[in-house]
């Protein structure tokens, strides 16, 4: 992951991939995750998404990490909550209260710098972004650091299936199979393979798809 691309991305405001409103995914499946409202939802390089308000509003706690301070400092304002920050070496720690008191967390700096530890136990992990952002060479090592610092929590994750060359990423193809060589010993389940309407970015045909992952021991 090229961080200088993405600290320009916010600093430039040249964030084309952020949503205004929260994802339909998110909307559809998230129920199949069978969480109860007051638990813990850890959103991995999850920018300023509107998810996050959404999961809040729905009385969820939400942990987020993020590179870009900019985009969380932007989050918050959008939130109209005013953090309290503290600093952890080379990570910022961002607290606040949400509606009908749910609790955020947001981690600002590099993922591979949280450790499960400073997460703290969450009950589910949801992935928009995150996976589907990094280059081949550095998804197998964010797939193995997932399930290490969230326990092998219960995962929905969103990726897109497409003709790479005929695209550069972000966001990158990463198909089914992929996903399941990433995520060995893990229980996968696709719920949804929808077309991206228009193409993926106005270029290529593309599928939206939507896996449901869990411990293979916890399935079984």
């Amino acid at each position: 992951m090229d961080a200088e691309f993405w600290h320009r991305k916010w600093h430039d405001n040249e964030i084309g991939f952020h949503m205004s409103e929260a994802n339909p995914m998110l909307l559809a499946y998230f129920h199949r995750l069978g969480l109860q409202a007051g638990q813990r939802v850890f959103l991995p390089l999850c920018g300023k998404t509107r998810d996050i308000a959404w999961l809040l509003e729905q009385g969820f706690a939400v942990v987020g990490a993020e590179l870009s301070s900019v985009a969380v400092d932007q989050l918050f304002n959008e939130l109209n909550i005013i953090p309290r920050v503290t600093e952890y070496e080379a990570l910022l720690h961002y607290q606040g209260s949400g509606p009908r008191g749910t609790k955020l967390d947001l981690f600002v700096g590099d993922v591979f710098l949280l450790s499960a530890n400073l997460l703290g136990a969450v009950d589910a992990l949801y992935d928009r972004a995150a996976l589907v952002a990094l280059p081949p060479e550095m998804r197998a090592q964010y797939a193995e650091h997932m399930l290490e610092i969230s326990n092998r929590a219960p995962q929905l994750l969103i990726t897109f299936d497409y003709d790479q060359s005929q695209l550069a990423g972000p966001p990158f193809c990463v198909n089914e199979a992929e996903v399941r060589q990433l995520y060995r010993g893990m229980s996968l389940q696709r719920l949804a393979s929808e077309p991206v309407s228009g193409g993926l970015k106005g270029v290529c045909p593309a599928q939206e798809q939507v896996f449901l992952l869990r411990s293979a021991t916890t399935s079984a």
